[in-house]
């Protein structure tokens, strides 16, 4: 269910946004969308795992906050990052 550390550290390399960046709103919702697409396949088998399905809903609350976030200080890069990832809205 989690991400292995070689697909985060890529994850980082890839939506930094300067040199040693691994805390920016980009950087983390990445990952999340990353924990977000693998527990929603582990749910697809385990319908009745409902202590993940409380997880999952969480980090779909985080990733909206950040999202919400990053909207609001620049729209620039939040359009950027939703076109990236492929996500709505």
């Amino acid at each position: 269910m989690s991400i292995t550390q070689e697909r985060k550290s890529s994850l980082v390399k890839e939506y930094a946004t300067h040199e040693g960046d691994t805390g920016s709103p980009e950087v983390q919702v990445a990952i999340l969308t990353e924990r977000i697409t693998n527990l929603t396949e582990h749910l697809k088998t385990h319908q009745k795992d409902f202590a993940s399905r409380r997880g999952l809903l969480m980090m779909v609350g985080q990733r909206r906050r950040l999202l919400d976030y990053l909207r609001k200080t620049n729209d620039g890069r939040y359009q950027d990052l939703i076109a990236r990832l492929g996500l709505r809205r």
